[in-house]
């Protein structure tokens, strides 16, 4: 069993536990991610990292409630104890491999979407910490959806907030940032990582490839499993050089070239597993009123 040592809300959709997961705490790196459920019948569910306190031996976790796993999890409170905690899984960040100094002289963008934010943010520490500065732009729909603003403002060189409705920071997508800072500041960057919504994620590597700036993004969005058994996560990177490559977001990512990926193929397979999704959803939230007659949502059979 693993102890929840906190709770917080962190904006109107997001909520941040941290779990006591001493093992996983002192082996995980920024990139990583856990699988947890919350009882012996709980469904599985792929969470990124988003910190870690390797003295505390504890590891933090942001959530969306949306399927039936993640509305389960948010019914635990601090001090309850949750079934399991798998990890720490995926390939770490490929920043963490390289050379300091080389690092040093880089003009490195993170591009931080809803949720994406969590998992950009041990990235950014894990810079901040070994002296490299790196841009972040972190992108809502609204005020209220934002969250982590100081504590990346901490670890960030600059940060800019963008809200698609203008209620805070900048009006516009993330992408119209990435825009004004290349056009208009004049600033090259040698590379960019973007975490977020498939669209989003989408979107900045068109932008970022009309500028030439390699960008890597992460696929967790898309996986279920997390352990490659699944097939969920199944994506197929094309290359010019060695042909197409098919690959697992969980056991070979989460993080991939953004240039490489099909992301028509990829946003395809996420609604189809969508679909089931919400009908598990229906089935949770109406209990034993749940009687079908839809015909749709499978709930009469």
């Amino acid at each position: 069993m693993y102890k929840i040592t906190k709770k917080e809300q962190l904006s109107e959709v997001v909520w941040l536990m941290d779990l006591d997961a001493p093992q996983v705490a002192q082996h995980c790196e920024p990139g990583q991610f856990i699988i947890v459920r919350t009882d012996e019948e709980g469904e599985r569910i792929p969470l990124t990292i988003c910190d870690y306190d390797r003295e505390q031996g504890t590891i933090t976790i942001a959530f969306q409630p949306l399927g039936v796993g993640t509305q389960k999890l948010l019914k635990y409170e601090e001090g309850d104890s949750i079934a399991d905690v798998v990890g720490p899984l995926g390939v770490p960040s490929e920043l963490i491999d390289e050379d300091i100094e080389e690092l040093k002289k880089k003009r490195i963008l993170f591009v931080a979407g809803g949720v994406g934010t969590a998992p950009v943010y041990p990235q950014v520490k894990w810079l901040h910490e070994h002296g490299v500065k790196a841009d972040v732009i972190i992108g809502a729909r609204n005020k209220d959806l934002l969250f982590f603003e100081e504590k990346m403002k901490a670890v960030a060189g600059n940060l800019y907030i963008t809200t698609d409705d203008g209620s805070y920071g900048r009006h516009g997508v993330v992408t119209t940032v990435i825009e004004d800072l290349v056009e208009n500041e004049g600033i090259v960057y040698d590379r960019c990582i973007a975490i977020g919504p498939m669209i989003m994620m989408k979107f900045c590597t068109l932008t970022t490839k009309k500028y030439n700036i390699p960008t890597i993004v992460s696929m967790n969005p898309i996986m279920v499993d997390g352990t490659g058994m699944c097939g969920a996560c199944r994506l197929t990177l094309h290359d010019e050089v060695n042909g197409d490559e098919v690959k697992f977001a969980c056991v070979d990512g989460p993080e991939f070239d953004g240039f490489k990926i099909d992301w028509n193929e990829c946003m395809k397979r996420m609604q189809m597993y969508k679909t089931e999704e919400g009908r598990a959803k229906l089935r949770y939230e109406e209990g034993d009123t749940h009687h079908g007659g839809c015909g749709n949502c499978g709930g009469d059979k």
